[in-house]
């Protein structure tokens, strides 16, 4: 019974010490490729956004925020009805 023990205690540290390096290792590998894909991966150019359609954004921005807030209010009163109908 003792051998029996022993032998599950040893493979039970050989599986966990297995893990352990293959996780370690895959950590390594990781950081490795990422190091190499910021290295040769060309620097992103910045969004310059256009003045023509920063004006047209904003001025139709409001509709849609007068829709949003129309429908957001709808769903409330619908949910408060049907939670108060159960």
């Amino acid at each position: 019974m003792d051998e029996l023990l022993a032998e599950g205690l040893s493979l039970m540290l050989f599986g966990m010490g297995f893990v352990v390096v293959f996780l370690t290792l895959l950590v390594i590998a990781t950081n490795i490729m990422s190091r190499l894909v910021m290295r040769f991966e060309p620097a992103a150019a910045p969004a310059v956004p256009a003045k023509g359609r920063a004006s047209s954004s904003s001025a139709s921005g409001q509709p849609d925020d007068q829709t949003l807030v129309a429908v957001m209010t709808a769903a409330v009163q619908k949910f408060r009805a049907d939670r108060n109908g159960q």
